[in-house]
């Protein structure tokens, strides 16, 4: 029997028993009580985790145990959003016999969708990974989920999947609301699988679209949430290097350089004015820049094959950090004239340590290169305290999920108002976050109850509102306290 038809099997399997585990039909009470069983679980189990960790992925111990704890985070907030119940969106209207056309008794509220298939990332291997942020937000929406684990960390994914499953029995949910499967093949076979209602996906722009083509080519297409590749724009205003040049350079070069720049944030591409000393001040600070390992060897020989395609050019100049080790920080410098020749050349994503800093001269010649920007996670502007850019957050704020004011990009916080996401090609869906309380509502989809019998309405539709939500009813925004 092929290896193909052993996955296969196993994938089906896996999906089968999330599918019966139940878990779509849990109360908010099981899943928040699931959410902190599995933080309390990862924290209680952190030294060994670590360990496992950092000998899969090169990142330090101490990266890793802070991740650790953001993982943690991320679940008992998701366990809060559950509590407040307001992701439902319930909507009561009673019935109205005096409108045209007469209005019958309408019930709605979100429901989860179904199985869930997680694609973890590499470069965060607790927080986007088998209890990462898509499994949490899947499992507070209601939904079972099978983690694809990734091949950067596949030891880590499955002592933390069983980790997690002796969690969730021990909370009494059934262990198969998560499951674990390997393998290319598998990661196919998952998003063709039946019973898979949505897929979670995090990774490259050229991986994210192959198998975003196979969940759209489905009998039943399936939605496709992939967070893709990002060039994360900065904008440095003439104020703002005048203020403090080497600043910025140096803040710009420790973000770059931190955990050898593998971040879907990192700003890879920077506008700055000509003359200004920026330049200058960033070539200084990269003297200092440590190179570190990348998570693999494969991106490493990525990274340096890029590296190489640009030193070759002759319209930029690349400068790389001290040594000769691979992975070195990496600075790209190129005129205005040159990007707008040849755009793609420095608008390409490259993960790593490298980032292309454009020098302008005018602000027009600063416009003519914004309006090539592709869309992006994030975009920045670095002004001069009071300073009116107005004009730049216009023109970049339709091209990114988050814009930043007088800071780096590469810090994602788990909150409420949070939005990681942005049209394409940074994600397959630019309404959508992967990050924050409104990611849960990429795995929930409506249903409207007309003229139902209180016996078959879920508990959150009923008059009573035993749940004590937050709920529209007959257009007025009811909040707990006052049902």
């Amino acid at each position: 029997m092929s290896d193909t038809v052993v996955r296969a099997s196993a994938v089906d399997a896996v999906v089968g028993r999330a599918a019966g585990s139940g878990f779509s039909s849990s109360s908010l009470s099981d899943r928040m009580r699931a959410l902190t069983a599995l933080a309390t679980a990862l924290e209680a189990a952190r030294d060994e985790l670590v360990a496992i960790a950092a000998a899969e992925t090169h990142l330090t111990p101490a990266r890793l145990s802070g991740e650790v704890t953001r993982t943690a985070n991320q679940l008992r907030f998701f366990a809060e959003v559950v509590g407040d119940g307001g992701f439902l969106e319930a909507a009561i209207d009673h019935a109205d016999p005096s409108t045209t056309p007469p209005r019958p008794d309408l019930r709605r509220m979100l429901r989860p969708l179904g199985v869930v298939a997680v694609f973890t990332a590499s470069n965060f291997p607790f927080a986007f990974s088998v209890l990462g942020n898509d499994t949490a937000s899947a499992l507070a929406a209601g939904c079972p989920v099978v983690v694809k684990a990734h091949p950067g960390h596949p030891r880590l994914s499955e002592r933390t999947a069983e980790l997690a499953a002796d969690a969730l029995a021990a909370a009494g949910v059934s262990a198969d609301a998560i499951g674990l499967v390997d393998g290319v093949d598998a990661g196919v076979e998952l998003v063709r699988h039946p019973l898979v209602a949505a897929v979670a996906f995090t990774g490259s722009e050229h991986g994210g679209r192959a198998l975003f083509e196979v969940a759209s080519s489905r009998p039943d297409p399936i939605p496709f949430y992939g967070e893709l590749g990002s060039i994360n724009p900065v904008v440095v205003t003439e104020a703002a290097a005048s203020e403090d040049a080497a600043g910025l350079a140096a803040g710009l070069l420790e973000v770059v350089a931190r955990d050898a720049g593998q971040f879907c944030t990192k700003p890879g591409l920077v506008f700055a004015p000509a003359d200004s000393g920026f330049g200058r001040a960033v070539h200084d600070a990269l003297a200092g820049a440590a190179a570190h390992p990348l998570l693999t060897t494969g991106m490493t020989r990525a990274f340096e094959h890029r590296v190489g395609d640009l030193s070759a050019r002759g319209d930029v100049a690349v400068a790389r950090a001290g040594g000769d080790a691979d992975g070195r920080p990496t600075v790209v410098s190129a005129t205005v004239a040159a990007f707008l020749a040849d755009p793609d050349a420095l608008i390409a994503e490259c993960f790593g340590p490298l980032t292309a800093i454009v020098s302008y001269a005018s602000d027009d010649e600063l416009r003519s290169a914004l309006a090539l920007l592709p869309n992006s996670l994030t975009a920045t502007i670095r002004s001069a305290q009071g300073e009116d850019v107005s004009d730049l957050a216009a023109i970049l704020a339709p091209r990114c999920g988050r814009l930043v004011f007088g800071g780096w990009p590469t810090g994602v916080a788990t909150a409420w108002a949070q939005h990681h996401g942005g049209a394409w090609p940074a994600t397959t869906g630019s309404q959508h976050t992967s990050v924050g309380a409104s990611s849960l509502r990429r795995f929930l989809t409506p249903v409207a109850y007309q003229n139902a019998p209180e016996a078959v309405l879920p508990t959150a539709l009923l008059d009573a509102n035993p749940l004590r939500i937050p709920r529209r009813e007959d257009g007025r925004l009811v909040l707990a306290t006052d049902s």
